[in-house]
Order: C-alpha cells, then sequence, then structure tokens
C-alpha cells in the first residue's frame, strides 16, 4: 500500500507537495481525490496528483483527512487540467481548485481556546469585570471551554475585532476546523420531502406526527418550505425525521422558465448539409472540430439539436457551451423540451449546493446532455461524443482571473482526448477560427440565408454629424429613429435599442477649470448613476456622493457630460410618454431572475421597448422585434486594442440580427460619427467575410494574432515607481535575442492604475508557441527568484483584451 501522497494546493506556487499518508488512509487515498493537509500554520483542501512508496528526504507532515471515497476527478480531467497549467502559465493547484464545483461540501471555520498568555490575563481580568467590557466577556468564555467563531459571534456583537485583536496578542489560539456540510441544513423551500417504506416505531413529538399524516394522506414530493404554511413547524420536523429514515429529503429540481419553443421542422437544405457533416464526424467517434458559419436567424440551434440527438443514438453524452449566463435560461428552457431530464446545467448563478448537485447528477450518470457557460467544459462528462461552443467569438469564454483560460479553446483540447467532435458556431467567428478554417485546420459549414426564406434586415447608416449640421442640436436620438420608432409602436411592434456603455451619464465635469471626477482607486472618471444618486467605478466599485461644488475650484458650474443606458430610457420615456419601456443592463439585473423576468415579458410583449447594453445583442429570438437601433455605434472602436474593430464589427452584426426573426421584416439604425470606418460598413452589410479579409490584411502587416501566438505581462504594485522598476527589471531579464519573439515595452498599461495599484505592461508577440511558453515560465521564475507578491506578476496568454 502506498505511504505518501503528492497533493496539488490552490497556492502561487507550481509544484506538488508530498505528505505521508496515516495506516488508516493508505488503502483508501486515490488520484484525483480530495485531502485536507497542513500547509504551513494553515489547514487547506488539495487534489490527490499520485500515491507512491518513494519517501522523499526531510521530515514530512502527515494528511489529515480524505474527503472523497472516489475520486471527484478522472484521469482525463487532471490531464487536461495539466495542460491547462502548461499553456497558460498557471500554478495546477489554482487550475483544479477552478475545476470543481464542489466548496459547498465542506464547511470551514475555526476554534478558538486559550494560550497560556490568555489564561493569565483572564484570570487577572476576572477580578474587575465591567459592564460592557466584550474582551473580557469573550476570554471569560473561552476559560472554561474552546469555543467555534460562529457561536462566539453569534452571542457577543462585533466579536471579529475582539479575536483578532486576542489573537495578535498570542492571547488565543485559532484552529481551522473542517466538517461534512449537512444537507439537512438546506433553506426548506429548496428542498422536496417523501415518505419512505419504514414504519415509525416509538412515540414521536406532535410536530412530527402531523407532518406524516399529512404526507399520508398526500402521497408524493412536496417542498417543505410550502409545508410550513400548511404543518407548523414542518421544516424542523421534516429534518428530524429524515435523520431518523422515516422521511427523504431531496433538493428541489432546479426550475427552468421554457424559452418558446419552435415547432419541430425538417432542415432546409443548408442546414442540412451542415448536420450531415456533423452527424458524420459523430459517428466515426474521432475527433474533428467544424466551424458553423451561419448569419443570424439561420437556424444554428436546430442543428446543434439534431447532432445532440445523433450523439445520444450512439450512446455518447454532449455538452453545449453557452458565452454568458444571461443566455443559458433561453437556451436551457429549449433543451429541456427536448430531452427532458437528461438535460444538467452548470453555470456560476446557481448557489455552491445547487452547482454541486448538478455537477454530482453529471458524474452519476444522471444527465447525458449538459449546458453550461465557460466553467460548464469542466463537467464531469461519461464518454463524451460532441461539445458544441455557440456564439464561439465571444470574450466571456475568457476568464480575466487565475487561471486565464478561454473556454473554447479549452473544449477543443478536451474533445481532442476523448475522441468527441467540436462544433463552434457562429454569426461571427472569431478571426482566429476562420483562419483555422481557411487554413484547414477546421471544417467550414456555411449557412448564408436565414430559415424560412427571411430576408436579413436592412440596415441604414446614420451620420450623426450631419444631423447636428442640420438640426443644430446635440441629441442623443436622430430624426429618423424617432420616426421609425413611432411607426413601429403604432403597428404594435417591438423595438431594440443599444447603447454598450452604463449608466446616465459617462462622467462629471466642472465647467469652470475643466477638473473631472475620478476614482481614488482607478485612473478612470466616476460614472454618473442618477437612479442611485451616485457617482461609481465600473471597475472596482467605488462610489461616492454627486459633488454639489467642484473639488479642486469649488466652483458650482458642475455638468455631466456622455451618455449611458440609464439615460437614454429615461430620454425614451420623455419621447415616448405612453411606451413601455425596459432596461435590461448590470444595474437593472444583479440575478438570474432578474434577466429571465425582463427578457420573458418582452416576449409577452408587455414591453414595447427594451433598451440595455451587450446584453441584448446575442443569443435572443423575438419574432415581434421589427427595429433595431443603436444609439453610438462607435463605443469601442478607438480604444487602444488590436481587436477593437473585430468587436466593434461583431456586436453591430449580432444586435442588427435581432430585428426581422419572425413574419415582418426588420430594421436597423446604426447612429455614428465614423460612418466610412470599415468596421461600421461592413456591419451595416452585414459582410463578415469582406470584414475578415480586411481585417486580416491588418493582422498580418503587424503580426497580431493569427499570425502570432501572443501574451501580455502585466506588473503591478501599490507605489508607482516599485511597478516602474520591477516592470524595467523584468524586461531586461526575459530580453531574449531570438527571431521568433518580440517583446513590445515596458509601457505604461492603457488603465494605468486599477484597484489602487499601478500597472506596467510587456506585450510578446512570438512565431514560435514553445518559445513564448519558455519565455514566460522564465518570467515566473525571476519573479519568484525576487520574492515578489503572488498578484504582482499577471501572465494573460491569448489575451483578448489590453485594457
Amino acid at each position: 500500500m502506498p505511504r505518501y501522497c503528492d497533493v496539488s494546493l490552490p497556492v502561487p506556487l507550481d509544484q506538488a507537495f508530498t505528505y505521508s499518508l496515516p495506516v488508516t488512509l493508505q488503502h483508501r487515498v486515490k488520484p484525483g481525490a480530495r485531502v485536507l493537509v497542513p500547509f504551513g500554520t494553515r489547514k487547506m483542501t488539495g487534489v490527490v496528483l499520485a500515491t507512491h512508496d518513494n519517501p522523499p528526504g526531510g521530515p514530512l507532515k502527515e494528511a489529515l483527512r480524505l474527503f472523497d471515497p472516489e475520486p471527484v476527478l478522472n484521469d482525463e480531467l487532471l490531464a487536461l487540467g495539466r495542460w491547462i497549467s502548461g499553456y497558460y502559465c498557471t500554478p495546477l493547484g489554482e487550475v483544479l481548485r477552478s475545476m470543481l464545483p464542489l466548496a459547498s461540501d465542506i464547511r470551514s471555520g475555526k476554534n478558538y481556546s486559550l494560550s497560556d498568555a490568555g489564561r493569565d490575563a483572564s484570570r487577572q481580568m476576572s477580578i474587575e469585570i465591567k459592564e460592557g467590557d466584550t474582551l473580557n466577556q469573550v476570554l471569560q468564555m473561552l476559560a472554561a471551554r474552546s469555543l467555534s467563531a460562529a457561536y462566539i459571534k453569534k452571542k457577543i456583537p462585533l466579536a471579529d475585532r475582539i479575536l483578532k485583536s486576542l489573537e495578535k496578542k498570542g492571547w488565543i489560539i485559532a484552529e481551522e476546523v473542517y466538517n461534512d456540510r449537512d444537507p439537512l441544513r438546506a433553506p426548506a423551500a429548496k428542498l422536496r420531502i417523501a415518505l419512505t417504506n419504514t414504519e415509525p416505531q416509538g412515540k414521536l413529538p406532535k410536530a412530527e406526527r402531523e407532518l406524516l399524516a399529512y404526507l399520508s394522506l398526500h402521497p408524493g414530493s412536496h417542498n417543505l418550505g410550502e409545508l410550513d404554511e400548511i404543518v407548523k413547524n414542518a421544516s424542523t420536523a421534516g429534518r428530524s425525521l429524515a435523520r431518523k429514515q422515516f422521511v427523504t429529503l431531496t433538493p428541489e429540481p432546479i426550475a427552468i422558465r421554457s424559452a418558446p419553443i419552435r415547432a419541430p421542422h425538417d432542415l432546409n437544405q443548408t442546414q442540412r448539409n451542415a448536420f450531415d457533416l456533423v452527424g458524420a464526424g459523430i459517428e466515426t467517434g474521432k475527433f474533428c472540430t467544424f466551424l458553423l458559419y451561419g448569419v443570424t436567424g439561420s437556424g444554428k440551434t436546430e442543428v446543434y439539436l439534431n447532432a445532440i440527438d445523433v450523439a445520444l443514438a450512439a450512446g455518447r453524452s454532449a455538452l453545449l457551451m453557452v458565452p454568458e449566463i444571461a443566455l443559458t435560461p433561453a437556451v436551457a428552457g429549449q433543451f429541456f423540451a427536448r430531452f427532458g431530464d437528461r438535460v444538467a446545467i452548470l453555470h456560476s448563478a446557481f448557489s455552491d449546493s445547487e452547482r454541486a448537485d448538478q455537477w454530482r447528477r453529471i458524474r452519476d450518470g444522471g444527465a447525458s446532455v449538459v449546458v453550461g457557460t465557460r466553467s460548464g467544459v469542466f463537467a464531469p462528462m461519461r464518454n463524451l461524443g460532441l461539445i458544441v461552443v455557440d456564439e464561439e467569438h465571444d470574450a466571456s469564454y475568457k476568464q480575466e482571473e487565475n487561471p486565464r483560460y478561454n473556454g473554447r479553446d479549452v473544449a477543443i483540447v478536451r474533445a481532442q482526448a476523448a475522441g468527441a467532435c467540436v462544433v463552434l458556431g457562429s454569426a461571427t467567428p472569431s478571426l482566429e477560427s476562420r483562419f483555422n478554417a481557411q487554413s484547414g485546420k477546421y471544417t467550414l459549414l456555411e449557412m448564408p440565408d436565414r430559415i424560412a426564406d427571411r430576408p436579413m434586415p436592412e440596415v441604414r447608416i446614420i451620420d450623426m454629424r450631419e444631423e447636428f449640421l442640420e438640426t443644430r442640436k446635440q441629441g442623443i436620438f436622430s430624426r429618423a429613429l424617432i420616426g421609425a420608432i413611432r411607426e413601429r409602436l403604432g403597428n404594435n411592434e417591438q423595438v431594440m435599442i443599444l447603447l454598450n456603455r452604463r449608466g446616465f451619464s459617462s462622467f462629471v465635469a466642472c465647467r469652470s477649470c475643466g477638473e473631472r471626477v475620478q476614482c481614488i482607486n482607478c485612473s478612470v472618471t466616476l460614472t454618473y448613476h442618477r437612479r442611485d444618486r451616485r457617482l461609481l467605478c465600473h471597475y472596482c466599485a467605488y462610489a461616492e456622493k454627486v459633488p454639489s461644488t467642484c473639488p479642486k475650484c469649488q466652483s458650482e458650474h458642475i455638468q455631466f457630460m456622455g451618455t449611458g443606458s440609464e439615460r437614454v430610457e429615461d430620454e425614451l420615456h420623455n419621447e415616448f410618454p405612453e411606451a413601455r419601456i425596459a432596461r435590461l443592463d448590470r444595474d437593472t439585473v444583479t440575478g438570474k431572475q432578474q434577466f429571465e423576468n425582463i427578457l420573458q415579458n418582452f416576449r409577452d410583449r408587455n414591453f414595447d421597448i427594451l433598451v440595455g447594453t451587450q446584453m441584448i445583442a446575442k443569443g435572443h429570438d423575438i419574432p415581434n422585434v421589427t427595429l433595431v437601433g443603436v444609439v453610438s455605434a462607435d463605443v469601442g472602436i478607438g480604444m487602444p486594442d488590436f481587436r477593437a474593430a473585430e468587436r466593434t464589427f461583431q456586436i453591430l452584426t449580432q444586435v442588427a440580427g435581432r430585428a426581422g426573426r419572425g413574419d415582418l421584416p426588420g430594421l436597423v439604425y446604426l447612429q455614428t460619427i465614423n460612418p466610412d470606418h470599415y468596421a461600421i460598413r461592413f456591419a451595416a452589410q452585414q459582410d463578415y467575410n469582406g470584414f475578415f479579409e480586411k481585417e486580416l490584411q491588418f493582422r498580418r502587416f503587424m503580426k497580431y494574432p493569427p499570425f502570432a501566438a501572443m501574451a501580455n505581462i502585466l506588473v503591478r504594485a501599490a507605489k508607482q515607481e516599485d511597478a516602474l522598476r520591477m516592470s524595467t527589471e523584468l524586461g531586461h531579464h526575459i530580453s531574449m535575442s531570438m527571431e521568433t519573439i518580440k517583446i513590445l515595452g515596458p509601457a505604461e498599461a492603457p488603465v494605468p492604475r486599477l484597484k489602487a495599484e499601478f500597472r506596467y505592461q510587456m506585450l510578446i508577440k512570438s512565431a514560435s508557441r514553445k518559445d513564448l511558453n519558455t519565455l514566460l515560465r522564465r518570467a515566473q521564475d525571476y519573479g519568484r527568484s525576487q520574492k515578489w507578491s503572488a498578484t504582482a506578476l499577471v501572465i494573460d496568454v491569448d489575451p483578448l483584451t489590453l485594457l
């Protein structure tokens, strides 16, 4: 039996740590299981990578506890984690932690006890006990016995500060404790109760007898929270009966509001051509990648559904990835209608326990179709046969914190290992994916027409410079857009208005001295949110009241500049007081339920106009929308980022695709002050291939992806001089006289200060992926040798934004 195990821990050190195994665990611990181990003064949960009998040199600490009798990560997922760690230059422990949504399984806390010094202090202080002396109260409580932090905080308000102070003085000793979370402690509203076949023995309390009587008269399962209104103390009685095994308590199934389900229809010829190739690829049982380029409204979802049917018929499972939480309920509704209880959902809008329940259901084979966002790529699926990545171009597939992986690319790597088929779908594929199809790496499938011979929407460009010259007004809406909205409202049709900028006004400025109100933590201006009556930073969430005078010159001439989605909604209410208007952005949507409610009410025609940011731009199929207006097509086009034009083209093309998806034709207005920019021109023409060729020329000339591998190295520090010095030293250290690598910088990041840290960056371009990885590892080694903090060096491989 192995006596040692190598454990990967979620710490910024890219190495495994060896622990000895107690006799009780030697025959039970397997690679892929989680264990509790001591690490310095802490206890941490890690994943076992290997067990062996090779004693390392030096003293060893002993593993404390095994959490999983069976591995939670199989060999396939462990290998995927190692690939992510190597490719994205991220410690393996941090990767494995992000792969497991099981944090809710383990309840952690602290137990406090007195040290010898604390006992002496408590004896002296007990002589004079003053009323309200909370420090003394804590000491006297701990003098009797060891207590949990939760118990102390419940008994004594503001105990947090006192415990920290006592621990710093060395008067108390904190011990971390880990316990399995009791599933019966879940809120009653999230549990279902049903009778078992076990006959109650002995006398039971009155509440338990009444609950059993009700369940006998009403067979089946019931929501425990709802029973509280019928049977007194039902939730307490139900938990007690479950421990006695007289009833079962199971998690309440996750409720999904079904999206409108399109009537089943035969595939048209272009859909059939695409499906035949994908189906044949699945049946071969070999890895293959398809790029499904289909215009908005071309019926890509129906191709996905048919492909999943083929995978299931072959005894294999299927994963559908969508880019944002916002899209999941709509897509999941269609999949539930098609595949029933074989569908599971994985995304971060669910609670920890909900995600863990879905994860276990997938692992146990209870779900063969999974709908998920970025993290869904780690679903523990059996015999994976198909992965569909919808809206594959979307930037939200890229994680912006460690591990900084791209879910689309990880999906391809996972499918390759599983011998599965991958379908990347989009109306505006990323340049990298389209280039891979052009070079033969992917198979290109095209669907150039909408279903049912519906026409593409007509797109008109409004030059707002000419609008100003003709009206002499700096208005938000052009006359043409106002007229079109009024016409649609008169015809009982619906309208979507896009402005990809939150808030009421972009910034606040003084008209006397020009001072702008800036964030105290970031080098950006604060955005005015009128509903909340505050100025807000969209990076760090710092907020302050709107000043009545200029903080610099004390002038009262404060002006609100720029336009956000909140102001657009307000102006529309003024222009169309009879219209029912809703807004969909991160200020109005703080949870999955609010998003679903707003969108469903818009589908049900309870709203006439929907205003929003990019959340409204993609994935929504609302047949009665016949007009889409883009308030400013220029938002983002001037950003210091080589992908700015691509992002602009994508969002304009996607939002234009929301119009005319029913029987009535669609019309789109793009308001802009850059009507000649190629991204706007090609978006208006709905010409993806034209944009692809134009943008590809720029990328080829500048040696940007897909013509080079790229990484962004960011150095952060609280002091600007430290960040500058560190980045300069790092730049000298990693400089290589290699033809395959070009280093740009170090230079100030486009946002030089963010969340109270100054930032300098280096952009690395390389013709060789291997050489790039070697350079990045060298940068990491230098940071460790200089004892930089764990957050000082950020490495982003294949970055999607350079801000």
